[in-house]
Formats: structure tokens, sequence, C-alpha cells
């Protein structure tokens, strides 16, 4: 059983990336999805697809190569883990390289963007930075 579900994701979209698959797959939650939702609209990744195989459902990300096939994506690290959670206000909440990237938030109006946070006001766990 993996304690770390989100550690999980990410853990499998990089090894992906670091060798080059089209797609990797992963067991599906709410939160999962909602972190698939926001790398599309963000451009890190070209779809996802949640499926269902035999009872379970699954995730299918599928990776985005620039067209020298080196990822988009360049970093992915977890910030809040389970034995030491990362709450930020509306007003801490880092920005990523300037701008340039992005962190995601769980907040008690879902998950979003350090971006929609900002402009909503809200503040929540800080997840994970993505550049």
């Amino acid at each position: 059983m993996v304690t770390d579900p989100i550690a999980d994701m990410l853990t499998r979209i990089r090894n992906g990336i670091a060798v080059g698959k089209p797609r990797v797959d992963m067991p599906a939650s709410k939160l999962k999805i909602e972190m698939a939702r926001i790398l599309k609209e963000e451009g890190y990744v070209m779809n996802y697809r949640v499926a269902e195989e035999d009872g379970k459902r699954t995730i299918k990300v599928y990776l985005k190569y620039r067209p020298d096939a080196r990822p988009v994506i360049t970093k992915l690290e977890r910030i809040s883990r389970p034995g030491c959670r990362v709450y930020v206000g509306s007003t801490e909440i880092p920005k990523v390289i300037g701008g340039m990237g992005v962190n995601i938030l769980t907040t008690s109006r879902g998950v979003m963007t350090d971006r929609q946070a900002r402009t909503l006001g809200v503040g929540g766990e800080l997840l994970c930075r993505i550049y």
C-alpha cells in the first residue's frame, strides 16, 4: 500500500519522462484527477483519461515533449508531505521561477493553481511545484 499517493503520482510522471514514455498509468482518485486536469490546462501534459480496468479506476496521463524530444516538465516536486504538511495563506503563496512555473494547492474551494488562489484570495495546502 502506498502511504503518499500524490508523491506516487508525481514519481510515476517523473519516471515516465526520464525514459521517454508516451503515457503513464496510475490508480485514480478525485485529487489525482484534479491534478491531472491542472497539468493539462497549464500545458505540462498532452492529455489525461480516466479508465475503468478490472473494476478499478485508473488515470492515463499522456506526457508532452518538445519537437526536439525534450520533456516539457523540467522539475516536478512534492512540497507538502504526510509527515510535514505545508499550509500557506493567500498572501504567502510563493511564485515559482518568477511566475514561469506553477504551484498546485488544495483549498476550501477545491484544487487550483497558485495564480487562481491568489485571484480568489484563498490559501491552502501547497501540494507540489512544477516547472
